[in-house]
């Protein structure tokens, strides 16, 4: 079957600036050097096409454009940290050492990536080596060259962290569930394991790791990586991973934690305040193990606990292998949200075990997530709840794909030049599992679980390009069902923008009488007080809010509101699709609620949307900002970032 990339389309891409092998990076820029500076015009454009060749060989192969690290040359194995937690000076100080191995023999220059780190020294051995720091670059930080003696097997470095730091956030005590001890939690993903530990941060180098980690005596850390629910807190804690991880899924966190078991490999860490609810909230999560690993393979992981962070973590989850982050904003109290928990437990084969080599390679983590997901949540809860879910996942894909340029509808999206977390939209998530479920309608749903549990056995502990997905379909499903799969399909689905005429259409017949519920309402045939939602979940009430006109009248939105409360709903989803509508309709009742709304939470899923919508007038933005500057000391780095635009 033929490959082929996005180049031609991007043929005035800006010049490749970063990659896993930097003599990638030197070939293009001579290439498109000497294209710019030729007299002729057909010249020029014979230089231009040799240049997307180029490049578009170098997408093929796994070239990751947002990391400077060599590991072509020489590769990082294992890392051994020893940090000591300052919450005084909101810094981590102390060191990492980092085994390596040379992929090529003769050479003795180790490229890092790092983030406004301030290094103190560089040995092997105890004795200082020669380094030397590159320029910054605003998305992907700063270069660290290190030169090795030829004998050298590990390298120390020793540094601090900024109190800046993009993947660092500390909490004081008022920001946290029990208001009297500090909290400090790292999100790395996408290129953030960088401003916490100089490293090779790129999905496709896979590393063991050990740490040690000193705190202030009150609390516990936790990483992803071997947890002792029964440690007492001393101020030091040592932990292991001894599966190869990618460097976006080392994560730390120390605050006043309790755990509580929930199954027999199962637990969440929590503050106090929060255990015994999520506990109970999440208490599904064993079963949730023991049905993936009877359809997909063993789970290879020893443990899967859960996290609950402060609500200023700026995700649903993180997939963190032993210990997924959780956001308390799913803590609903009717388990209506717990597809999340599913979500971040799919990651355990799909991401985690096999993951994406580089970024532009996104959808095969949380694709094949999603998919699992529905499937995870239809096992456990059953045939109707996850047409409900799929419905709604289909109309957060449909959103999406009105408002996004066209480039960014594509599952292998071109992200030359650009900052990796722009990929983060509902196409890697709902259109890669999209593509999935018509492969597993084609084939059989039974014939596509044993070809899942296979490539998960296939590329276990591997990071993997888009190119050698689709030459695994090549070797397996395209070969078993000739007359059922279409290359040409396959390639229209990873390649081209928007969904693909024909794709599946989840429906539900629940949410059809909610079509009928709301036309009812809005012709006024019958008032929103007779309308019966005792037997409504959180997904008719989202289906129900998400598919009102633009423009409703204030009378309409009091009459929603004294019947069923809407401003004052506890359900962090609800309450967000209310106050959109809120906004869009500029119902003033409602926005003391969604001021406190923006200030107290940091999910940025749910914040963000708002922030856009409050900044096309204004009075809106006016209104914005001062919640936003209220929010922004208790934000997350990233959550400032993507909406502090909104606001300036």
């Amino acid at each position: 079957m033929k490959k082929y990339g996005l180049l031609a389309t991007f043929v005035c891409a800006p010049v490749l600036f970063a990659c896993s092998d930097n003599s990638n990076v030197d070939a293009a820029k001579t290439d498109k050097d000497q294209a710019v500076s030729v007299g002729s015009t057909s010249d020029t454009e014979a230089q231009n096409v040799a240049v997307a060749s180029q490049a578009d060989a170098a997408i093929a192969s796994g070239v990751d454009y947002h990391s400077f690290a060599n590991p072509n040359e020489i590769r990082v194995t294992h890392l051994s940290l020893n940090l000591t937690a300052n919450f005084e000076t909101k810094q981590l100080v102390g060191d990492v050492t980092l085994d390596v191995k040379r992929e090529k023999p003769d050479n003795n220059t180790l490229v890092l990536d790092t983030r406004a780190l301030d290094i103190q020294s560089v040995t092997v051995d105890g004795e200082s080596v020669p380094f030397e720091k590159g320029e910054v670059d605003p998305d992907l930080g700063t270069s660290l060259t290190i030169t090795l003696p030829s004998s050298a097997n590990a390298v120390t470095v020793a540094y601090s962290t900024s109190p800046e730091a993009s993947g660092v956030q500390w909490l004081t005590p008022a920001q946290t569930a029990g208001k009297k001890h500090p909290f400090l939690f790292t999100q790395a993903q996408a290129v953030h394991a960088r401003s916490f530990i100089p490293l090779q941060d790129s999905p496709q180098v896979r590393v063991t790791y050990d740490a040690i980690i000193k705190t202030p005596e009150a609390l516990l850390a936790v990483m992803s990586a071997s947890n002792d629910p029964t440690t007492e807190r001393d101020g030091e804690y040592e932990f292991t991973m001894p599966q190869p991880i990618p460097s976006y899924l080392i994560a730390l966190a120390i605050g006043d934690l309790e755990f509580k078991a929930m199954g027999e490999r199962t637990g969440v860490y929590a503050e106090p305040a929060l255990l015994e609810s999520a506990a109970k909230e999440f208490e599904d999560t064993e079963a949730m193990l023991e049905v993936t690993e009877e359809t997909y393979g063993p789970y290879q992981w020893d443990r899967y606990d859960l996290l609950i962070l402060p609500p200023s973590f700026p995700f649903g989850g993180m997939e963190n292998p032993r210990l997924s982050f959780i956001t308390p904003t799913v803590i609903a109290g009717d388990k209506s949200l717990v597809s999340l928990i599913a979500h971040e437990l799919a990651h355990s084969w799909s991401g985690n075990t096999v993951t994406n080599a580089t970024w532009r390679d996104l959808w095969l983590n949380e694709g094949f997530t999603t998919y699992l997901t529905y499937r995870i949540m239809e096992m456990i809860y059953g045939h109707d709840r996850f047409k409900k879910e799929a419905v709604l996942g289909y109309q957060d894909l449909e959103n999406d794909v009105a408002a996004l340029e066209e480039n960014d509808e594509i599952l292998a999206i071109d992200l030359r030049g650009r900052n990796p977390d722009d990929v983060f939209s509902n196409i890697p998530y709902e259109k890669g599992a999209l593509f999935l479920r018509e492969i597993e309608q084609k084939i059989g749903r039974e014939n596509f679980d044993a070809f899942l549990m296979q490539y998960f056995k296939d590329f276990a502990f591997k990071s993997i390009t888009t190119d050698t997905f689709i030459a695994y379909l090549d070797d397996t499903l395209l070969k078993q069902y000739p007359d059922k799969l279409d290359a040409e399909r396959i390639q229209t689905w990873i390649f081209e923008p928007g969904i693909p005429e024909g794709a599946p259409q989840p429906e539900s017949d629940a949410f059809t009488k909610i079509d009928d519920t709301r036309s009812a309402w809005l012709s006024g045939d019958v008032k929103a007080a007779d309308i019966e939602t005792a037997q409504w979940t959180v997904h008719e009430w989202l289906y129900f809010l998400n598919n009102m006109p633009e423009s409703l009248s204030n009378a309409q939105l009091a009459e929603l509101d004294s019947a069923f409360s809407l401003t004052s709903t506890k359900n962090n989803e609800i309450a967000h699709s209310w106050l959109m509508i809120a906004v869009e309709n500029n119902y003033q009742p409602a926005y003391d609620r969604l001021y406190s709304y923006l200030v107290s939470i940091g999910r940025n899923k749910l914040v963000k949307p708002l922030y856009r919508e409050l900044s096309k007038t204004p009075e809106g933005k006016a209104f914005a900002k001062r919640a936003f500057e209220e929010a922004k000391p208790g934000y997350h780095p990233l959550t400032v970032k993507a909406n502090e635009g909104y606001v300036n």
